[in-house]
């Protein structure tokens, strides 16, 4: 891909998340929190309510820690703490970033395990970072050229989920990076700690020379947990882990 600056303003990566048969996509918002769904069934009554009960205790722990959502750097919590406020700062700790770092993945994971029984194939996706439980393989994609529409994709064995790939990038996206890289995708079984992983491996990315450092930083992080990265910086990739790439048309 040529390096550039490529926005998306109306969150067009969604259709990689596409339902197949015996499935459904819909959208669930709650305030900042954006959230596209594939699921067995609409389960968007239910999981708009239960969006409101995560965001409560995490709302209310900032407006008594102001530092928890402002904060670059790991933030401790106390044991009486929420457990989304608890799991973000456990990823912010490992990966060394600010426990905000976390949130996306943190949500998309609490979602898709609150609703896995009801749907045993569920696919939450908030804000570019994704957390999956399926019973079948999965191709997920995760970088294209809007040039030539080129794009590549990872393939999921149906022994992988569930599973999070959360994403970070210094030149489209909402999300704060630190980074010129890009994309940086990561991948672990907790949602937390992969969103965390993005935006820590995403702000150490800023030319094609530092591919090493992010991957060697990567394999760091998997003692912690994280299983794959994928990083893309100026015409460059550089994959770590548990990774297959497909090609995509």
């Amino acid at each position: 891909m040529q390096p550039g600056v490529f926005l998306d303003f109306d969150r067009g990566y969604r259709r990689s998340l596409r339902p197949t048969k015996g499935e459904v996509a819909f959208q669930v918002v709650v305030e900042e929190t954006d959230l596209w769904i594939v699921a067995e069934k609409n389960l968007s009554a239910q999981i708009s309510g239960f969006v409101h009960e995560l965001r409560g205790p995490l709302k209310s722990y900032i407006l008594a820690h102001p530092e928890f959502l402002t904060s670059l750097s790991p933030v401790g919590v106390s044991e009486r703490a929420p457990s989304l406020v608890r799991a973000m700062a456990e990823a912010g700790q490992a990966c060394g970033v600010g426990p905000m770092a976390a949130v996306a993945g943190a949500i998309a994971q609490a979602v898709a395990e609150k609703f896995a029984k009801a749907s045993p194939n569920i696919l939450v996706e908030n804000g570019g970072d994704i957390y999956m439980f399926s019973a079948r393989e999965r191709v997920v994609g995760v970088l294209s050229d809007p040039k030539t529409r080129a794009g590549i994709g990872l393939r999921l064995e149906r022994g992988a989920f569930p599973l999070s790939l959360c994403a970070s990038s210094g030149k489209f996206g909402h999300s704060l990076s630190l980074g010129q890289g890009d994309l940086v995708v990561a991948g672990a079984k907790d949602g937390s700690l992969a969103d965390a992983a993005a935006t820590a491996l995403g702000n150490m990315l800023k030319t094609r020379s530092d591919l090493t450092r992010v991957v060697d930083k990567a394999k760091d992080l998997g003692r912690v947990g994280l299983t794959a990265v994928l990083a893309q910086c100026e015409g460059r990739i550089a994959v770590w882990g548990e990774v297959e790439l497909v090609a995509l048309t």
